[in-house]
């Protein structure tokens, strides 16, 4: 799964709050910030967890942040382990 979120999504703790929600998940990713102002969440998992993670996020006082939120699924390449914030 990759989320993009526009909004004031950057300098906000966004990616912060993101890693300290995907440790209550079995979920694997990452989250940066985009040269244009937008975050982008990469997110490997069973399709359920990854619904209930992106729940989570918005659940954890993210979502007034949050003007949009673009998200594309594609097959898991089991390339990500652990969660981390990329600079």
């Amino acid at each position: 799964m990759c989320i993009i979120y526009s909004g004031q999504v950057q300098g906000v703790g966004f990616r912060y709050t993101t890693k300290a929600v995907a440790a209550g998940f079995e979920v694997a990713g990452t989250v940066r910030n985009l040269p244009d102002g937008r975050v982008e969440l990469v997110a490997e998992g069973a399709p359920a967890e990854l619904e209930a993670f992106r729940t989570a996020i918005r659940d954890a006082g993210l979502s007034g942040l949050i003007r949009d939120e673009k998200a594309t699924w594609s097959d898991a390449q089991n390339e990500l382990h652990g969660f981390e914030i990329v600079r």
